[in-house]
């Protein structure tokens, strides 16, 4: 990446780098006080899980355009690959060993990725919605059968590594991650293939090339939330990664706006807390969360944000365009 091209990033996302730097700061100042409870760390800390596996998903369906129904497969992956590692190295320092396991999670991942996404690109239509959703439930089956799994029982005894300081490190990772790679000829390349895939190929563009490359790209940042939620819970259960996690997920990516990092964000941030939030009406939460989802469909199909990104240069658009109004009505 060129000089010109960091100027244009830090420029601008200039807005976005000083509130993260303020976001830290704030919530680890509120849990360093002890001015959250446990309760309150823990939704924290699984926002941002969320928030990274969201916007894994929307490298596939938002930039690249291909609808994939399987991505809590790449996440159990991450996640199992790297609590096996963990409880099975106790004489690497906690820390490191965690590092590693996240590493080897989203390598794990990513291979998976490739294996799936070579086949799949090679075909025309909609097949990768089927294979990977044919892949989640083989995975699920598997992680099931397999005795070094914790096998239906589940996998226990996971070492709690996972804190604010630790999910909000992965978060900017892949935040910085997808910015820098969406600014890059590679990433205009991906999104002329989301546009047109025939007009991408006919200017030179290796189109099964760059969607193998974005889909490996979107497991392995899957492979590194599930990572993360191993060591966060502290014990895996095959039936946390099934078909309906996958669907939540899609649904948060739809939600926010395919496209759009600050939609994944925000849906991440309202469709994990929403439900929590509701608990109090047991009976009537799932009804209400529907309710939520077919009003968005209805009144913003595009989602919150469509495509678009909060930058400094959207506010300051957006203010023109309000202010414009204003003087027009006066």
């Amino acid at each position: 990446m060129d000089k010109a091209i960091r100027k244009n990033i830090l420029k601008k996302y200039s807005l976005n780098i000083v509130l993260l730097l303020l976001g830290f700061i704030l919530i680890q100042s509120l849990i360093v006080t002890g001015v959250l409870n446990s309760y309150a760390k823990q939704m924290i800390i699984l926002v941002f899980i969320n928030m990274i596996l969201t916007l894994s998903l929307n490298m596939a369906t938002g930039f690249l355009g291909e609808l994939c129904l399987g991505h809590a497969g790449f996440m159990a992956i991450g996640a199992y690959t790297a609590a096996i590692f963990t409880k099975n190295m106790p004489m690497l320092p906690p820390g490191l060993a965690f590092f590693i396991g996240i590493l080897l999670g989203m390598i794990m991942s990513g291979v998976f990725g490739f294996l799936i996404g070579v086949p799949a690109f090679r075909l025309e239509g909609d097949y990768l919605a089927i294979i990977t959703l044919a892949f989640g439930q083989i995975i699920s089956i598997f992680i099931r059968s397999l005795p070094f799994t914790g096998g239906a029982l589940g996998l226990s005894g996971i070492k709690r590594m996972t804190n604010f300081p630790w999910v909000y490190g992965a978060f900017v990772f892949t935040l910085v991650f997808i910015i820098c790679l969406m600014f890059s000829g590679h990433g205009r390349a991906i999104l002329s293939v989301r546009e047109d895939s025939i007009a991408a190929s006919s200017s030179g563009v290796n189109v099964v090339k760059y969607k193998v490359i974005t889909f490996v790209f979107s497991a392995m940042l899957a492979g590194l939330a599930g990572a993360l939620y191993a060591h966060f819970q502290g014990n895996l259960v095959p039936t946390k990664f099934d078909y309906n996690y996958s669907i939540d997920i899609m649904v948060m990516v739809v939600f926010g706006g395919m496209g759009s990092m600050t939609g994944s964000i925000l849906a991440a941030i309202i469709l994990t807390l929403v439900p929590a939030l509701l608990q109090g009406l047991a009976q009537y939460r799932m009804l209400l969360y529907a309710l939520m989802l077919i009003l968005m469909m209805i009144f913003r199909p595009d989602g919150v944000f469509g495509r678009k990104e909060l930058t400094y240069d959207w506010i300051r658009q957006t203010y023109r365009k309000i202010r414009g109004r204003w003087k027009e009505d006066a």
